[in-house]
C-alpha cells in the first residue's frame, strides 16, 4: 500500500512539474512590454512606452535607431503575420498549409511578384535614406527572430523562423498591389457572357462609367482631354489566401471653412478583409528630426497611413485598371511559339519548385509571352486551348513605391507630399491629405495608361497584332485630383472621378451609395467637429436602398399578399435605409435583393458564373438600375416557355424571400431583426481548425451596418440568408488639427497578433460598438500614463 502511495505521489509530482513547465513555456511566448533589452547596431538608448492599448511610443536619438527598434517591437507582436505576407509573392504557402494551397501558389508564382522584387532588390541604392531605414527596420525584425520567443503558430505549423531581407519587403508590397486589383472576377465572366449570350446581355450590367452618378470632383480642372478609355479587367481572386484582401474605403477631409474650430479635420477608414490579427500595426515614432503616428503593414517600415502635428494622410482604393488579358495566337504545329506583330516568337518557359507540407515537392512550369504569364493551366477560370496571357503594370514598370512612401512620411508640406506621390505606380490609390495650415487634397495615384480608340479592355484583348497595346503612360499631373476646392471638402468612397474637360475618366468603380451619403451629410453643414465626424464615420444609413425598395414595391401585386405581408410592405415604404441591429427592413431588403438578382440572372448564367457575378463590383452597381428600369433582356427566364416580366420576377422574389425568412426566423416578422442574421468574426488562419477556432479567432459579434453604407460591412449573398461579414473598416481614424493630440482611432480587434498578449482582442467590442480611443502624441502624457516601458540599449 505504501509503495502504491509513493508511486501515486511520484506520478502527481511529475504531472505538476509537467504542467508548471507547460505554463512557464507558454508564458515565455508572450511579448515583452517592459524591462531592458540589448539590440545589436543600436547607437544610443531607445525608450518604448506602451500605452493602455499596447501601442508603442518609440523615442530615439536618431531615425535609424528608432526604425531598428520599430522592427523589433513590430515583430514581437506580428511576426506570424509578417511571415505569411512575405510568402505570398514567391508562392510559398503550401509549405505552411499543405496541398490545398498548391493551385494558389501556382497562380501567385506566375504573377511575377517575386521576380520583380528580386530585380528591384538587385538594383537598390544602398546609400539612400529609404534603404538605410529599411535595413535598420529589418535588423530589428531579425534581432527578434534570433533572440525573441517563437510565436505559437510556428510550432503548430512546424515551420522555421528565417531572417528577413529587403526582397521580402517588396514581396509584401507586391501582395498589396495584387490585393488591390478589385475586378479580379470580371474579365472571364464578361467575356463569357458576351461570347455565349451576345452583346445585348451586357447592356444592363453597368459595366461602363456613368456621368449621372455621384462623382469625386476634380479641382482645379486639367487642361487636357483623354481621347481613349482605360477600362477595368482583372483575374480570379484566390479564395484560399490566409490573409485579408484590400477592398474599398472611405475618406473625407474638411477645410477650415467647414469646421467649428476653423481647422482641418481628416477622416479615413480603409476597407479590408477582416482577419486576426487585423492588418494595421500602430506605432508612434519620435526622434529630434522625425515624428509620425503611423499604421504599418506587416514587414513594411514606412506607415501607409499616418499623421503628425503638421499633416495627415490616408488612402482608399482607386479601382483603376492595371491588368489586361490577351488572347495569344499559337503556332499551329509548334506549341513553343506564338505570333506577335507578324513574327513567330518563342515562349519563355519558367520552372519553379513548390515545397509542400507533408508531401513531395511539386515541379511547376508555365509559359510567358511579351504580355506576361499564360494563365491556361494556372488559373482555374481560364479554360480551353486558346492561350490567354496577363499583362500587369506592377511587374512591367520600375518599382519606386518604397521610395515614395519614405518621401511621404518625411514630407513637411503639401508640395513635398504631392511630389512624393508620383512614385506610386501600383496599386492604384486615392491618397487623401490635410494639414495644420488649412490645406486639403485628394490625389489619384497610379501609373495610368491610354488605350487605342474603340478598345474596351473590359474584355480579353487580341494579342498577336500589337494593335491593342497601351499607347502611353499618363504623366502624374494628368491623374484626377483636387486641391483646396471651393466647396471646402474632398472625399473618396471608391466611386468614379468627375470628368476631365467633359470626359468621364474610366475605371472599375464601386456604386455611388456611400459617396451619395457622404456628400449629403458634408455639403450642408459648416460646423463639423470631431464628435460629429466620429458619428458620421459609423453611419449605417443607405442613401440608395430605400429607393431600390420603393421601385420594387411599385411592381408588387398587393391583392396576392397576406395581412402580415402588407404590414411588412408598409414598413419597407417608410424605411429610411438604417441598418441597425433592430432593423427588420434591412433583413427583408437583402433577402429580397438576393432572390431578385438570382431570378433575374441565374437562368442565363451557370451556378459558378452567378456566384462569381455576386462577388463583382458591377453586381453592386447593377442592383439600383435593375430595380428602376422596366425593360431588360434578363427578365425572361429562358428555362420556361412563358416570357417573364419585371413584375413576375419582383413578386416571385418577394414571396421567396418572405417564405425563407419565415422558415429561418419564424412567422412573426417583427422578430426578423438584423442582429439575428448579421455577424462579424475575425478569422485567424489557424482558427480554420475547428478545435482551435475559439483560441485564435475573435468573435463572433452581432453588428450593425451593411454593404455600401459609410460603416461598410461587406458580406457574400448566399442561399442560407446569413450575412457573415467578410470585410469592413480596418481602422477608423479622425485627426482634428484644432486638437491634434486628442485625435482618435480604433482597430477591429487589437494591436497584438500574439494570442497570449492582453492586447490580442481588447478593442474588438469597442470597434463593434462604434467607440474610439485616443491616438496619444504628447510625451508628458504618454510617459505619465504608460502601461509599461521597454528600454533598448546598445549591445
Amino acid at each position: 500500500m505504501k509503495k502504491l502511495k509513493k508511486v501515486f505521489l511520484f506520478i502527481i509530482t511529475i504531472l505538476i512539474i509537467f504542467v508548471i513547465g507547460i505554463v512557464i513555456f507558454i508564458l515565455s511566448l508572450k511579448p515583452s512590454y517592459s524591462g531592458e533589452k540589448e539590440l545589436d547596431k543600436l547607437k544610443k538608448e531607445v525608450s518604448v512606452y506602451y500605452d493602455s492599448y499596447g501601442i508603442p511610443h518609440i523615442y530615439g536619438e536618431s531615425e535609424t535607431d528608432a526604425f531598428r527598434t520599430l522592427g523589433y517591437v513590430h515583430a514581437q507582436d506580428r511576426l506570424w503575420q509578417m511571415e505569411l505576407l512575405r510568402r505570398i509573392g514567391p508562392g510559398k504557402l503550401s509549405e505552411v498549409f499543405g496541398e490545398d494551397m498548391i493551385p494558389t501558389d501556382k497562380f501567385l508564382i506566375s504573377l511575377g511578384i517575386d521576380e520583380a522584387s528580386e530585380k528591384t532588390a538587385a538594383s537598390l541604392d544602398e546609400n539612400s535614406e529609404t534603404i538605410r531605414l529599411t535595413r535598420a527596420y529589418l535588423e530589428g525584425v531579425n534581432s527578434f527572430i534570433e533572440n525573441g520567443p517563437t510565436p505559437v503558430e510556428f510550432y503548430l505549423t512546424g515551420i522555421e523562423k528565417t531572417p528577413f531581407v529587403v526582397k521580402d519587403v517588396y514581396n509584401t508590397i507586391g501582395y498589396m498591389a495584387f490585393s488591390f486589383a478589385m475586378a479580379h472576377k470580371t474579365d472571364p465572366l464578361l467575356t463569357n457572357i458576351k461570347e455565349k449570350l451576345g452583346s445585348e446581355y451586357l447592356k444592363d450590367l453597368e459595366v461602363n462609367t456613368d456621368p449621372s452618378l455621384t462623382t469625386i470632383p476634380n479641382y482645379p480642372k486639367n487642361d487636357f482631354i483623354l481621347k481613349n478609355t482605360i477600362s477595368e479587367i482583372a483575374f480570379q481572386a484566390l479564395k484560399k489566401l490566409p490573409v485579408p484582401m484590400f477592398e474599398g474605403s472611405n475618406s473625407w477631409v474638411l477645410s477650415p471653412e467647414k469646421t467649428k474650430n476653423g481647422k482641418v479635420i481628416f477622416a479615413n477608414d480603409p476597407h479590408i478583409g477582416f482577419s486576426q490579427p487585423s492588418v494595421w500595426y500602430e506605432a508612434h515614432v519620435s526622434t529630434p528630426t522625425y515624428e509620425k503616428y503611423g499604421y504599418h503593414l506587416a514587414g513594411v517600415p514606412f506607415p501607409l497611413l499616418g499623421h503628425d502635428r503638421n499633416l495627415a494622410y490616408g488612402l482608399t482604393m482607386f479601382e483603376n485598371d492595371d491588368i489586361d488579358f490577351y488572347y495569344e495566337e499559337e503556332h499551329p504545329t509548334d506549341k513553343t511559339k506564338y505570333s506577335y506583330k507578324g513574327a513567330w516568337k518563342t515562349y519563355e518557359t519558367v520552372t519553379k519548385t513548390i515545397k509542400v507540407k507533408d508531401a513531395d515537392a511539386v515541379a511547376f512550369t508555365y509559359k510567358k509571352t511579351i504580355h506576361g504569364p499564360v494563365l491556361n493551366g494556372i488559373a482555374d477560370q481560364i479554360v480551353g486551348d486558346k492561350p490567354i496571357a496577363m499583362s500587369w503594370v506592377y511587374t512591367r514598370v520600375e518599382n519606386k513605391t518604397l521610395n515614395a512612401f519614405n518621401s511621404i512620411v518625411h514630407a513637411n508640406a503639401l508640395n513635398d507630399f504631392k511630389k512624393a506621390l508620383a512614385g506610386i505606380h501600383a496599386p492604384g490609390l486615392n491618397i487623401m491629405y490635410g494639414d495644420a495650415k488649412g490645406n486639403i487634397a485628394w490625389f489619384a495615384t497610379a501609373k495610368l495608361y491610354q488605350m487605342p480608340d474603340s478598345i474596351n479592355a473590359k474584355f480579353v484583348l487580341e494579342g498577336s497584332s500589337g494593335a491593342q497595346e497601351p499607347l502611353r503612360y499618363l504623366d502624374f499631373e494628368e491623374n484626377p485630383h483636387a486641391i483646396n476646392p471651393p466647396w471646402n471638402y474632398v472625399y473618396s468612397a471608391n466611386n468614379q472621378p468627375d470628368s476631365i474637360l467633359g470626359k468621364i475618366y474610366p475605371g472599375y468603380y464601386l456604386p455611388e451609395n456611400r459617396a451619395k451619403r457622404i456628400t449629403q451629410l458634408l455639403a450642408p453643414k459648416n460646423d463639423w467637429d470631431k464628435d460629429a465626424v466620429s458619428k458620421m464615420i459609423t453611419d449605417v444609413t443607405s442613401a440608395i436602398n430605400p429607393s431600390v425598395v420603393r421601385n420594387l414595391i411599385n411592381e408588387i401585386d398587393v391583392s396576392a399578399l397576406s395581412e402580415n405581408q402588407k404590414q411588412l410592405i408598409h414598413q419597407l415604404k417608410e424605411w429610411q435605409g438604417e441598418a441597425t441591429l433592430e432593423s427588420v427592413e434591412t433583413t427583408m431588403y437583402h433577402r429580397w435583393i438576393y432572390f431578385f438578382m438570382k431570378n433575374t440572372f441565374s437562368d442565363e448564367l451557370s451556378e459558378e458564373q452567378f456566384t462569381a457575378f455576386l462577388g463583382t463590383h458591377f453586381f453592386k452597381r447593377t442592383i439600383a438600375p435593375m430595380a428602376e428600369k422596366q425593360e431588360s433582356i434578363w427578365w425572361d427566364d429562358i428555362g420556361t416557355p412563358e416570357k417573364e416580366t419585371k413584375k413576375v420576377i419582383v413578386n416571385k422574389s418577394f414571396q421567396q424571400a418572405y417564405a425563407a425568412l419565415e422558415k429561418s426566423l419564424g412567422e412573426d416578422t417583427q422578430y426578423w431583426t438584423w442582429n439575428k442574421v448579421h455577424s462579424i468574426e475575425h478569422p485567424h488562419p489557424i482558427g480554420q481548425v475547428e478545435a482551435l477556432r475559439n483560441f485564435f479567432n475573435v468573435g463572433p459579434f452581432e453588428v450593425n451596418g451593411t454593404r455600401e453604407v459609410i460603416n461598410n460591412l461587406s458580406f457574400a449573398y448566399t442561399e442560407d440568408g446569413l450575412y457573415k461579414v467578410l470585410s469592413g473598416p480596418s481602422t477608423r481614424r479622425i485627426i482634428d488639427f484644432s486638437d491634434v493630440e486628442n485625435s482618435i482611432s480604433i482597430l477591429p480587434t487589437g494591436q497584438s497578433g500574439n494570442m497570449l498578449s492582453n492586447h490580442y482582442q481588447d478593442q474588438a467590442k469597442m470597434f463593434v460598438n462604434g467607440e474610439f480611443r485616443k491616438m496619444m502624441m504628447n510625451k508628458e502624457e504618454i510617459t505619465a500614463t504608460a502601461e509599461s516601458v521597454l528600454i533598448f540599449k546598445p549591445l
